[in-house]
């Protein structure tokens, strides 16, 4: 019995190799990033579908702090609107960016995204943690419409004690979904970057196309300047 618990099946999943174990059988390709590949799986103990990450080797130092942010904050979290594990994680079929690109949003389906996006960000916010990262292709989506944030890998931890200075890291948020202060190079920002993001995100939804297409850095804020007007 102690050399079956030992004993490591391995897949090879579009050439790499998964080492998971007889637990999680079925796994063949789905998509992949900059820090590694995922593979849906079947859970043999626990009966259901899940989706397996294999981490890209550590070769840079910035990959490994950032699988190390991540996995440090996913533990501290508990909650059905944010995604439960971080190597073996919830099997979503999509995720709300290329679900958008599917077809165009109800405004039922809008307002009960939206729902679940805030519902699950004070949550994360409730524990002092910026997302730092929120766009569509990180909100995942099932069949019945449930939705999950995920990638965490620039999370950062807020001061609890001074909420006008955060934490920050040297990138932040995709540049469409990037609140303006962070492009200023401001010393500290706050849970609002997050927000920011989701008025961006709201924004997509309903026009279903994104709000601040910015092509680089200037054309980002002649973007957000020509829409919302110069700061007063």
């Amino acid at each position: 019995q102690s050399a079956l618990l030992l004993c490591l099946a391995s897949l090879v999943v579009k050439g790499q190799p998964f080492n998971v174990g007889p637990r999680y059988t079925q796994l063949h390709y789905i998509r992949e990033g900059a820090y590694g590949m995922v593979s849906p799986a079947y859970d043999h103990v626990r009966k259901v579908r899940v989706a397996i990450k294999k981490i890209s080797p550590f070769e840079h130092q910035t990959c490994c702090q950032r699988t190390l942010r991540e996995i440090q904050i996913l533990l501290c979290f508990c909650h059905e609107n944010v995604i439960d594990v971080y190597i073996v994680q919830d099997l979503m079929e999509t995720d709300l960016y290329k679900l958008r690109k599917s077809q165009q949003l109800s405004n039922d389906h809008v307002c009960y995204f939206l729902y679940q996006i805030l519902r699950g960000l004070k949550y994360i916010h409730s524990a002092n943690v910026l997302h730092q990262d929120l766009k569509p292709s990180n909100l995942l989506i099932n069949t019945t419409c449930d939705l999950k944030i995920c990638d965490f890998g620039l999370a950062g931890i807020a001061d609890p004690e001074h909420d006008h200075t955060g934490f920050l890291t040297e990138y932040v948020a995709t540049r469409w979904y990037r609140a303006p202060e962070i492009m200023l190079n401001s010393k500290g920002y706050t849970k609002s970057i997050d927000i920011w993001s989701v008025g961006c995100i709201l924004a997509e939804m309903l026009s279903n196309g994104p709000i601040f297409p910015g092509k680089h850095y200037l054309d980002q804020l002649n973007h957000i300047l020509g829409i919302l007007g110069s700061p007063s």
